[in-house]
């Protein structure tokens, strides 16, 4: 299997971050605010409680 090219890796993870942040936006939620949850969480936690860390879930 070939690896993508660089610049094709890093478009979609742009990709996933502003349908992240557009999807916090809708749900009124401060993409800061919601960011500072996911990003300090602990990877395993991450990868465990994923539903939890959504942004409709999220209460400022």
């Amino acid at each position: 299997m070939r690896s993508l090219p660089a610049p094709m890796v890093l478009a979609g993870a742009w990709a996933t971050i502003a349908t992240l942040l557009t999807t916090a936006k809708i749900n009124g939620v401060d993409p800061h605010a919601w960011l500072t949850i996911p990003c300090s969480a602990s990877p395993a936690a991450a990868n465990s409680q994923i539903a939890d860390l959504m942004p409709w879930k999220f209460s400022q």
